[in-house]
């Protein structure tokens, strides 16, 4: 599986350490250190140009991404528009991520209730493309529309807030 840059990522990447025989395939290095020392699992780290949150991207990087074919894409955005689109703050992010899109059987959406209405500027897609959205909160009525619409699977893990959304 792919997984890509974000904090949110890195909660699902601490998740996965309870899992055995898994191909793990990242541009985060807190990711790969997370999952590094695990018996069962290996670590591919993509070469590139390193953030500062340990974030790696470039050229280079969607290079190497576009290398495999995985069963996963576990990719996290910084916000997701009233309209559906996926939204972050650096292009060359959102290069890498749509290449982890492209090359994966099933991308999975990982975003906290922050990012509904979060617009940064640079376009990724559209929350449609994605097979399934997981979240704590329920998102708005707008955002359940689209994913209705386009079959795209949602997964709330805190329902106590609905009446709050």
């Amino acid at each position: 599986l792919f997984i890509n840059i974000g904090t949110t990522t890195e909660e699902v990447a601490k998740a996965l350490r309870t899992h055995k025989n898994l191909r793990v395939i990242t541009n985060n290095l807190n990711v790969a250190m997370l999952l590094a020392d695990h018996p069962n699992f290996e670590v591919i780290v993509a070469g590139g140009v390193v953030r500062g949150d340990r974030g790696v991207i470039g050229e280079s990087t969607i290079d190497f991404v576009k290398q495999f074919k995985v069963d996963y894409g576990i990719i996290g955005i910084s916000g997701i528009d009233e309209d559906g689109t996926l939204l972050d703050f650096d292009y060359r992010e959102v290069r890498v991520a749509q290449a982890i899109i492209e090359n994966a059987r099933h991308v999975l959406l990982v975003a906290d209730h922050t990012k509904f209405g979060c617009n940064p500027m640079v376009r990724l897609g559209n929350i449609s493309e994605v097979d399934a959205l997981f979240t704590d909160r329920q998102p708005p009525a707008s955002i359940r529309e689209i994913l209705d619409k386009g079959g795209v699977a949602l997964h709330v893990s805190d329902t106590a807030d609905d009446e709050n959304t």
